[in-house]
């Protein structure tokens, strides 16, 4: 399920490891480059994408682990 020092999803009660980067901005607060995280696990990866689509926030969905490779590529 979930350590100490696992990220968690971020699915409102959910307490299980995140295995999902879903990256948003927010267009009308946000410049175009800016990038806000939610951490989703396999069971809300659908749901917590699909919040964010409808409201056209959803930049890219990506592995955790694969984030963590690009992040030290920025």
């Amino acid at each position: 399920m979930n350590t100490d020092e696992s990220p968690i999803c971020s699915a409102k009660g959910c307490r299980n490891a995140a295995v999902w980067v879903l990256a948003w901005n927010n267009p009308k607060i946000h410049t175009p480059e800016r990038r806000k995280t939610w951490l989703a696990c396999e069971e809300h990866r659908e749901h917590l994408s699909k919040f964010l689509g409808l409201r056209g926030f959803l930049k890219d969905v990506v592995a955790l682990e694969e984030w963590g490779r690009s992040a030290s590529d920025r």
